[in-house]
């Protein structure tokens, strides 16, 4: 059975004390849920991480990180490298994500040589991917994602690819308040499945965690998670209400 995932991505928002706030809500509220089949992450901004880290010791969810270098180390002035995380015990990454893209230019090879130091150091990848409003009115939103797949996954071996997180986030939902219909989400996680079965095996697809990410909220998470190849999601601005946050994964219980 696949696992199911809710993870929270809190962007760079937040003051320390407003994020201790968050997480420490977060954290009670989680006390009064089973989350024997499902794994809750929150990825506050790196100056956070110590001390979720030590809230989250005493609590059911795991720490990641929002972003990584594609250097081990060296002189790379405001850096931050998957070494230094797996020092502290950060267990899973986000990478790929469309903002990482848009703003900081990071192509396709730079995420894989990222995705490369992240599974050299032991990291669960949150591999983000999606199409533009534009490449999706064209009908080309199967081919961008497939190319952004086969680019930055598809030389991992088969072992690799279980420590691989998809999150499907189609660029024009994301933080824009509109949201891909579930038929939608579907439609494109069974896709990426396929791509999965073809290159690894349907062994290794059907154990693949697929997350949904793009304007989900409390609202139209129910429905979006009851699709079958929808294995929860990847929450931005709703995360960083720790009530929301929790309504949404319930809704994947």
């Amino acid at each position: 059975m696949r696992l199911k995932i809710v993870a929270g991505n809190w962007k760079m928002n937040l003051s320390f004390e407003e994020a201790e706030e968050l997480v420490s809500s977060i954290a009670d509220q989680l006390e009064e849920i089973d989350l024997e089949e499902t794994e809750v992450v929150i990825c506050p901004p790196y100056p956070y991480l110590e001390m979720v880290l030590d809230i989250a010791e005493e609590s059911v969810f795991s720490v990641g990180a929002q972003n990584i270098s594609q250097f081990d180390n060296g002189a790379y002035t405001g850096e931050v490298s998957a070494r230094m995380l797996a020092s502290m015990d950060v267990d899973y990454c986000i990478i790929g994500h469309s903002e990482r893209r848009k703003y900081f230019g990071e192509t396709d090879e730079i995420i894989a040589q990222k995705i490369d130091q992240a599974l050299k150091h032991e990291f669960i990848v949150i591999f983000c991917c999606g199409e533009l409003l534009s490449e999706r009115r064209a009908g080309k939103h199967f081919d961008v994602v497939r190319q952004q797949i086969e680019k930055a996954l598809f030389s991992l071996s088969e072992k690799e690819f279980y420590n691989i997180i998809i999150a499907y986030e189609p660029v024009w939902a994301i933080g824009t308040g509109e949201n891909a219909t579930p038929e939608q989400a579907q439609e494109m996680h069974a896709y990426i499945r396929g791509l999965i079965a073809s290159r690894y095996g349907n062994d290794v697809a059907n154990e693949t965690s697929i997350l949904y990410g793009g304007s989900c909220n409390s609202k139209n998470a129910p429905e979006i998670f009851a699709q079958p190849d929808v294995d929860g999601g990847l929450i931005g601005g709703a995360s960083l209400n720790a009530d929301e946050f929790i309504k949404i994964i319930k809704a994947i219980l």
